[in-house]
């Protein structure tokens, strides 16, 4: 797996939409458009944090990706295949880790916020 790709990945799962990196806006700027969307009350805004802090790749996530993708060039064929293997697997952990966080939160929505967020999230955001 390459860096570019988890890139990717990352921004799929951010913003829950399909698109080219280099279509999505700024993620802060995209993330204060949602929030104030969502009209949070002020008990929800646990959970927001908790969402926010689970949809962004951490420094370490993204150091690691650029080492395995450095590595690459230096590793023989079942070598990149096994590191491949190693990384889509932390990728998938971590998928599931900020699906658990989304659901909890999206759980903590009422029917009109969960369409606003639905609305929000299934489209490249603007």
């Amino acid at each position: 797996m390459n860096f570019s790709k988890n890139i990717i990945t990352s921004a799929f799962i951010l913003f829950m939409v399909a698109g080219p990196v280099a279509a999505q806006p700024d993620p802060s700027q995209w993330s204060a458009r949602l929030h104030n969307a969502l009209r949070l009350r002020p008990d929800q805004e646990q959970s927001w944090q908790v969402f926010q802090q689970a949809s962004t790749p951490s420094a370490d996530d993204e150091a690691r990706q650029r080492d395995a993708f450095d590595r690459m060039g230096s590793l023989r064929a079942p070598q990149r295949m096994d590191l491949s293997i190693q990384m889509m697997r932390s990728d998938l952990r971590d998928m599931e880790r900020r699906g658990d966080a989304l659901k909890a939160f999206y759980a903590t929505l009422s029917p009109d916020q969960q369409a606003v967020f639905d609305r929000e999230t299934s489209r490249p955001p603007q």
